[in-house]
């Protein structure tokens, strides 16, 4: 999964259940920012298991999404090695 993919999916759940960045920050209940998971959305920021568990209930998905991108990008490295 591309960054691109990961932001297309957030966006997506969040806007499905209308709501804004601050309002999945403030639901999450694990003390972020909406900068904070702006960042994250924008792929700019990876966030910690729990921070990713927490955002993934609020947006009813499922949180190893968070780790795909690198985990997969880290496998094509390996793998054309």
């Amino acid at each position: 999964m591309k960054k691109s993919e990961l932001k297309k999916i957030l966006i997506s759940a969040r806007q499905f259940k209308q709501l804004s960045h601050e309002r999945v920050a403030l639901l999450s209940e694990i003390g972020i920012t909406r900068q904070y998971y702006g960042m994250i959305e924008n792929g700019e920021r990876r966030p910690s298991v729990d921070v990713a568990k927490a955002i993934a209930d609020v947006l009813e998905i499922n949180w190893t999404i968070f780790f795909e991108v690198e985990s997969n990008q880290k496998l094509q490295k390996i793998t054309s090695a």
